[in-house]
């Protein structure tokens, strides 16, 4: 059963909605030869064309806060949905200067982006930005030091748990852990050509996809846990799958025992409150042995 002494308030649970905002950065990264084909990257200019003032307007109506991340360059070529995500009281936190994959740069290269993605976000919005998600691959041994250094204290980034963490090597650093089941994107995100994904086998049920959701969310109010939903303009805000975006949020709110923050909140709550990750701990673990495969 839940530890009614994890979340404030006597909440039960927390809820934390992400939108990764990439534009058509996101697939020039995983498949680059579809830069200048404009057909294929439609597809996800849909996200700047109707998604983020879908989501928005849903969010607003719902009275609901989210944590917006974003890449630098995104931000800049987007000016106005910037503003608006701010005006309608939103977290913008980083994602990087462009959309890359980290596991082709070293730990150098991915400062520079963390840098660079923070700036560029700070000089639209006044405000540095306080989150991170590493847009594709993996950080670097010393990538949680470097969002140390940079003033980043909330990362969504790592999977492996169903509530957040402070990691061991910089406890400043709150991790607020992701599940595949909690994000559109594997259900939904489709393209003939190039093919995504490459076995071309969703698109997926959306009375399934929303089932699976609300039972998730079942389980982690359930157990006292933090719910990071994890979605995308392009993917969710379709007319259609809007509506389940919508219904699995009102389901939520029902319950008047959870806690809906943005990705801030919660690890301001989580570094103030909690005990550090014990030696078993798969952050732990990691810390103590991944300089042996250095």
């Amino acid at each position: 059963m839940a530890d009614s002494t994890v979340w404030p308030k006597g909440y039960r649970c927390a809820v934390v909605l992400t939108v990764d905002y990439n534009d058509i950065h996101g697939i020039l990264t995983q498949a680059p030869e579809v830069a200048g084909r404009d057909k294929t990257l439609s597809v996800w200019r849909y996200g700047s064309q109707r998604g983020v003032d879908r989501l928005l307007g849903l969010f607003a109506e719902l009275g609901v806060s989210s944590s917006w991340l974003i890449p630098g360059i995104v931000a800049e070529e987007n000016p106005e949905h910037i503003r608006a995500i701010q005006a309608g009281g939103h977290e913008i936190a980083c994602a990087g200067y462009r959309h890359q994959n980290y596991d082709t740069l070293d730990l150098a290269a991915q400062s520079a982006e963390i840098a660079k993605g923070c700036q560029a976000l700070t000089a639209l919005t006044g405000q540095r930005p306080t989150g991170f998600r590493i847009p594709a691959g993996n950080g670097a041994p010393g990538f949680i030091e470097a969002l140390k250094d940079h003033g980043i204290h909330w990362s969504s980034s790592w999977r492996g748990d169903d509530l957040p963490f402070a990691h061991p090597t910089a406890p400043e650093v709150i991790e607020l852990p992701l599940h595949y089941e909690l994000e559109d994107e594997p259900y939904f995100a489709f393209n003939l050509s190039p093919a995504v994904p490459p076995a071309q086998s969703r698109i997926a049920s959306y009375s399934h996809t929303l089932g699976n959701m609300q039972m998730d969310f079942a389980g982690f109010h359930r157990f006292g846990l933090c719910y990071v939903l994890r979605l995308h303009p392009e993917i969710i805000g379709t007319p259609g799958r809007i509506g389940v975006l919508r219904e699995l949020l009102e389901g939520i709110q029902q319950h008047n025992d959870v806690w809906i923050a943005t990705g801030a909140e919660v690890a301001q709550w989580w570094a103030d409150s909690a005990a550090p990750v014990t030696e078993d701990h798969p952050a732990a673990v990691y810390e103590r042995h991944y300089r042996d495969y250095i």
